[in-house]
């Protein structure tokens, strides 16, 4: 499934090798993690939200095809460095 979600996005955003996809297992659903690049956070979620809307009914589409409940996530890098502890 990551190599799904990584190929929709790649093809959309400009810096294709900063995607990446994690899984992670929460609450007996599974959670895709999405992480791009700088300045391709808008490029991933659209106008008022629609390809990532597009996206998550792409995963679960396919992942209730393979009989699993899953997720995704958009991660915003830049209030995950915010959110950091500082050293």
């Amino acid at each position: 499934m990551e190599k799904f979600i990584s190929f929709i996005v790649k093809h959309l955003v400009t810096d294709p090798d900063a995607v990446s996809v994690e899984r992670v297992e929460k609450e007996g659903d599974v959670v895709y993690r999405l992480r791009v690049g700088d300045g391709d956070l808008g490029q991933v979620i659209g106008k008022e939200g629609r390809t990532a809307k597009s996206l998550r009914i792409l995963l679960i589409a396919a992942a209730a095809r393979a009989g699993q409940r899953a997720r995704l996530e958009i991660v915003d890098l830049a209030k995950e460095r915010d959110a950091a502890p500082q050293p």
